[in-house]
């Protein structure tokens, strides 16, 4: 049950603690750090959080814009501009260009970064079970969990790093997928049709379709998930 008493928020959102909440998992997941969400809180006993408690979670600081033909890309553990150069078919110089007063030595965990990409995202961007997602108008986590039909939760344990109230135009996402093995999902584009994607993807339309059973190949929708044969 929510709190009675809710906590002043002016410039945040009131939050409602969950089962398995900590501190330090929420400012993760709403991109803002410890000190603030302890600020925008005060008296509140990090170690005794209660289920149906509502704390205020502060404004993070707004996304980056970046510019046409490049992606947002939220840095995870490990990455380095080296390797997301190999991961995303570019240059560490393109990197550079497009990210001008980063310090490529010091990436912290969260920060974001605006990454050339072409319209094909290359194979492992994101991690084994995932399939590449660039963020439109009108997203959110839960109206993608519902299009690509998994849970709000799954997408947020592909996307740690991600705050799912400050999802950006051209970000990229991480979504977990239902394809069976041997197959790769793909996110329908205007134009496409299923002897096109066979030609691309070294493939056949039966091949597809037995991969796709109950789709209308007449009546491709964009931003449907297909399930393409490896």
């Amino acid at each position: 049950m929510v709190d009675a008493q809710l906590p002043p928020c002016p410039e945040g959102n009131y939050y409602e603690i969950r089962p398995g909440d900590t501190l330090f998992a929420i400012a993760r997941r709403f991109g803002v750090s410890l000190d603030d969400l302890l600020e925008a809180n005060p008296g509140i006993d990090p170690e005794r959080l209660r289920v149906g408690q509502v704390i205020c979670i502060p404004l993070a600081v707004p996304p980056r814009r970046c510019p046409a033909g490049t992606i947002t890309y939220t840095v995870r553990p490990g990455d380095t501009f080296f390797a997301l150069a190999r991961r995303f078919g570019v240059s560490v110089e393109d990197i550079r260009r497009a990210n001008p007063g980063v310090d490529p030595e010091a990436l912290l965990i969260g920060q974001q970064l605006c990454i050339p990409a072409a319209e094909g995202l290359p194979p492992g961007v994101c991690p084994a079970g995932t399939f590449p997602y660039v963020v439109r108008a009108g997203d959110t986590f839960f109206s993608l969990a519902r299009r690509f039909g998994t849970t709000v939760e799954a997408i947020e344990r592909a996307n740690p790093f991600v705050s799912p109230i400050n999802l950006q135009i051209g970000q990229l996402l991480c979504l977990p997928h239902r394809c069976p093995a041997g197959t790769t999902p793909y996110v329908v584009r205007a134009g496409d049709t299923l002897f096109s994607l066979a030609r691309s993807f070294g493939t056949t339309v039966e091949a597809i379709m037995a991969a796709n059973p109950g789709v209308d190949p007449e009546n491709l929708q964009v931003g449907q998930v297909l399930c393409l044969p490896d």
